[in-house]
């Protein structure tokens, strides 16, 4: 399936800019499903310029702890993916689905069983009388039913695929765990500096409050200065408290996804170093989002609907089935075993359904209806994965032009407040010029950790997006 489904159209996402699809001019070998997923990639490929950027092919390996580089989250991430709750549940589902894959191969084989009984009879024979006996019996029971029309291949295939989508389904459940994780520190080290922001912007402000009750005390400035210069104190007061009380939400956050009772988390690199160190390609193949655990999950599913739907059909067919028993009846116990009392039973026979009230007729449609839900879902899966790719890309893109656009003004800001605190300590500007440079570049600095911090979250997006490893 996946294979013609990756030689039919091969996809390339790039940011800003649509699909790009070239078709191969070899066809690819038909496969279960083939036709449906390759008539639907098909349907999406809009021909479009591409640009030159570097793509994110398939074997590039991506890792999401390379891309972050924070060694920190990388004991993080496998505290979490050890321990976390949900994936243990998802890994003892896997178990579970591998077991019933065993259960479908028992019935290529056939079943033996031993019976042993005791029992006390009594009939009537006419004018002869009545007689009673006993009766003491031991054998073993063979039961085989010949595959001749793949019925329980049927069923070992559709486990099996069962076993395959489950299996992408544990893999999505660690790689939305490995993006909760990364996206809850990244957010956990933006209030980390927003904090730290926050105190410094404070400090500043009490320096500012002191000069200002010095001036008052000397009679260059008037009480409403001083009172302002209250005022705007209480504001990174306010916030250093609000920061405060989000750092310790999100460690407790943090500390579930973990496996763990809610504590203080470790921390690594600042938020900053990490922004500026991390590379993003914005350029994403096709065979990168076919191989999301989801879209491989719907294929598989399709694929398991297929298999049981030609189950379904061989109940139209005729059963052959092979029988024997072989043992030993006496009527005293003492007796048994002894060739004497010797009982056997081989039998083959023929099942040929004939009247079933529709029964069978219905089962095959509601199989056939199975298959065009699957069908239908793996569509879904797929449009999913190309529109999550697309946000991701695009947010990536916008996401690192406002991290530049938000630097530039930090710095702009950053040389008018020191311009501002010494004109007013000449005695040059008023108090709201310097008030106004103060919570332009507060709101300057917490809006470029912002910034940062959602380029980061958009790269780890982008990543999960992919399907990537970690």
């Amino acid at each position: 399936m996946m294979r013609s489904l990756l030689a039919a159209t091969t996809l390339t996402l790039v940011a800003g800019t649509p699909l790009v699809a070239q078709v191969p001019t070899t066809p690819a070998r038909p496969a279960p499903g083939s036709t449906v997923t390759r008539a639907f990639f098909d349907s999406l490929a809009t021909p479009r310029v591409a640009s030159s950027t570097t793509a994110l092919e398939p074997d590039a390996g991506v890792a999401w702890l390379d891309l972050l580089q924070d060694s920190v989250l990388v004991g993080l991430v496998t505290e979490g993916v050890t321990a976390n709750r949900d994936v243990r549940l998802a890994q003892a589902r896997l178990r579970e689905f591998r077991a019933q894959v065993g259960v479908a191969k028992a019935g290529y084989l056939p079943e033996l069983s031993a019976n042993a009984g005791f029992a006390r009879q009594q009939t009537v024979f006419g004018t002869l009388g009545t007689f009673g006996f006993d009766a003491w019996r031991a054998t073993a029971d063979l039961a085989w039913e010949l595959d001749f029309w793949g019925r329980i291949r049927g069923n070992v295939r559709g486990a099996s695929l069962d076993v395959a989508a489950e299996r992408e389904e544990h893999r999505a459940t660690v790689l939305a765990l490995v993006s909760d994780i990364a996206t809850a520190y990244l957010e956990l080290r933006e209030l980390d500096a927003g904090l730290a922001i926050a105190e410094r912007t404070l400090a500043t402000r009490r320096q500012t409050l002191a000069l200002a009750q010095r001036r008052l005390a000397e009679g260059v400035i008037s009480e409403l200065d001083v009172r302002q210069f209250e005022a705007e104190v209480a504001s990174p007061a306010s916030r250093v408290a609000e920061f405060t009380r989000l750092i310790a939400e999100r460690e407790h956050q943090l500390s579930q996804l973990l496996g763990r009772v809610p504590g203080p988390i470790a921390r690594g690199r600042p938020l900053a170093e990490v922004a500026k160190a991390v590379t993003v390609p914005e350029q994403v193949s096709a065979e990168r989002v076919a191989a999301r655990p989801d879209v491989q999950r719907a294929i598989h599913e399709l694929n398991a609907a297929s298999a049981r739907a030609g189950v379904a059909r061989t109940a139209r067919l005729p059963r052959v089935l092979l029988s024997g028993q072989y043992g030993t009846q006496a009527l005293e116990a003492s007796e048994m075993f002894k060739s004497s009392t010797e009982i056997y039973t081989i039998q083959g026979g023929i099942s040929i359904p004939l009247f079933t009230g529709g029964r069978i007729r219905n089962e095959i449609a509601a199989a056939d209806a199975r298959v065009e839900q699957a069908e239908l879902r793996y569509e879904r899966a797929a449009l999913t994965a190309m529109r999550e790719v697309s946000d991701a890309l695009v947010g990536v893109r916008t996401a690192r032009d406002q991290v530049a656009a938000q630097e530039m003004q930090t710095r702009a800001l950053q040389r008018a407040y020191a311009l501002a605190e010494r004109r007013y300590e000449a005695g040059v500007s008023s108090y709201l010029e310097l008030l106004d440079a103060q919570r332009g570049l507060f709101n300057a600095e917490l809006g470029l950790v912002q910034a940062e911090r959602a380029y980061l979250v958009s790269a780890v997006k982008l990543v999960k997006a992919v399907g990537g490893s970690w």
